[in-house]
């Protein structure tokens, strides 16, 4: 890891616009971020297109930029500001994609830039449906039976092998578009042409509508020191968008078994993938029976970041932002209770 040293310039995709993958959840953990660099004597340059953020206000970046957050105009950036590192997980799914793409087309490596905090291969290894089963299948940790695809003909041959009912979930996708439900051979094909003009990787899963559906909000910083800030629970079952839910902190119908056994696994999982800051792991958790599946991990701050922040009283993008710079957990402090340090579970 780099010593904190080293960084003297860092670009921060910021929280983008108000729309679907881009929101303002993510403007209060671009903001930490901002205020935890600025803490560290690092200068700050925000790409960001809104001007009704706070994240944009004075005195918390050096330099903004008021431009969309796409490869392209993050480039100009980039050689225009020569910097020594880069922040993606502050501005939600755009941001992760944004940097990816980067990643892809070389841009990053060819101007020297790092990526700090979670290496893009574990944002990879996260997004890309067939990636992420592969690598929880290594480490024995359920996930739903699925089959990535990439045409319709594809998604109806998986059909025919998983069997109804299926759940439709498109790749890389914002804010669960492209994703629903289908009982038989019609719907699916509808199903998954809808997909297919929101990606160009579609994941055919059994169904676990009715299950509960519980998420960990996981630290980990470069020394594989793992712990878990706060644990949500759904007020809806599986199949109902987390968007459109209630989440409730801390969760309300786990037993203390249940709740153990999801909390290991968590923390088997990030280590495994090798996160470095913040996380959420989403899990469906049958009601009957102790028998779980992993639906996803976003390897960024999401939006039940900010609600597992003020819930807790545990500084998640403050904290992930001073990890992602080469700090452990244990050489922090919780900067709203002054007398832990960062590496202390907090207790609801």
């Amino acid at each position: 890891m780099p010593s904190v040293k080293k960084i003297k310039k860092v670009i921060v995709l910021g929280s983008g616009a108000l729309k679907i993958g881009e929101a303002g959840e993510f403007d209060y953990s671009g903001s930490q971020a901002l205020k935890a660099l600025r803490e560290e004597g690092i200068q700050t340059i925000l790409i960001n297109p809104n001007i009704a953020t706070i994240q944009t206000s004075e005195n918390i970046a050096d330099k903004i930029y008021f431009l969309p957050v796409t490869p392209y105009f993050v480039e100009k950036v980039i050689k225009k500001e020569k910097p020594d590192g880069i922040l993606l997980s502050f501005g939600g799914q755009t941001a992760l994609n944004c940097g990816v793409e980067l990643y892809q087309s070389k841009v990053l490596q060819d101007n020297h830039v790092e990526v700090l905090g979670t290496p893009v291969q574990a944002i990879m290894d996260t997004e890309d449906r067939e990636l992420f089963v592969e690598k929880l299948n290594e480490i024995n940790v359920k996930t739903p039976r699925s089959i990535a695809v990439t045409s319709v003909a594809g998604a109806i041959k998986a059909a025919r092998e998983l069997g109804f009912p299926l759940i439709i979930r498109a790749a890389y996708a914002l804010g669960g578009q492209g994703s629903g439900f289908c009982t038989n051979m019609d719907e699916l094909k509808k199903m998954a042409e809808k997909a297919f003009s929101f990606s160009n990787q579609i994941l055919v899963e059994e169904s676990l509508k009715g299950w509960k559906e519980v998420e960990y909000e996981v630290v980990r910083d470069c020394y594989d020191n793992c712990i878990t800030v706060c644990n949500m629970e759904n007020f809806d079952p599986l199949g109902i968008h987390t968007g459109e839910s209630i989440v409730v902190a801390p969760s309300q119908t786990l037993t203390n078994a249940e709740y153990h056994k999801l909390r290991e696994l968590a923390i088997r999982v990030i280590r495994h993938i090798g996160i470095i800051g913040e996380c959420n792991i989403q899990y469906a958790l049958d009601p009957n029976s102790e028998d779980y599946r992993v639906i996803e991990v976003n390897a960024r701050l999401s939006r039940s970041s900010a609600l597992a922040s003020k819930a807790t009283g545990y500084p998640l993008a403050f904290v992930a932002a001073k990890l992602a710079l080469g700090y452990g957990l244990h050489e922090l402090q919780n900067s709203i209770t002054k007398t832990t340090s960062a590496f202390f579970e907090p207790a609801l």
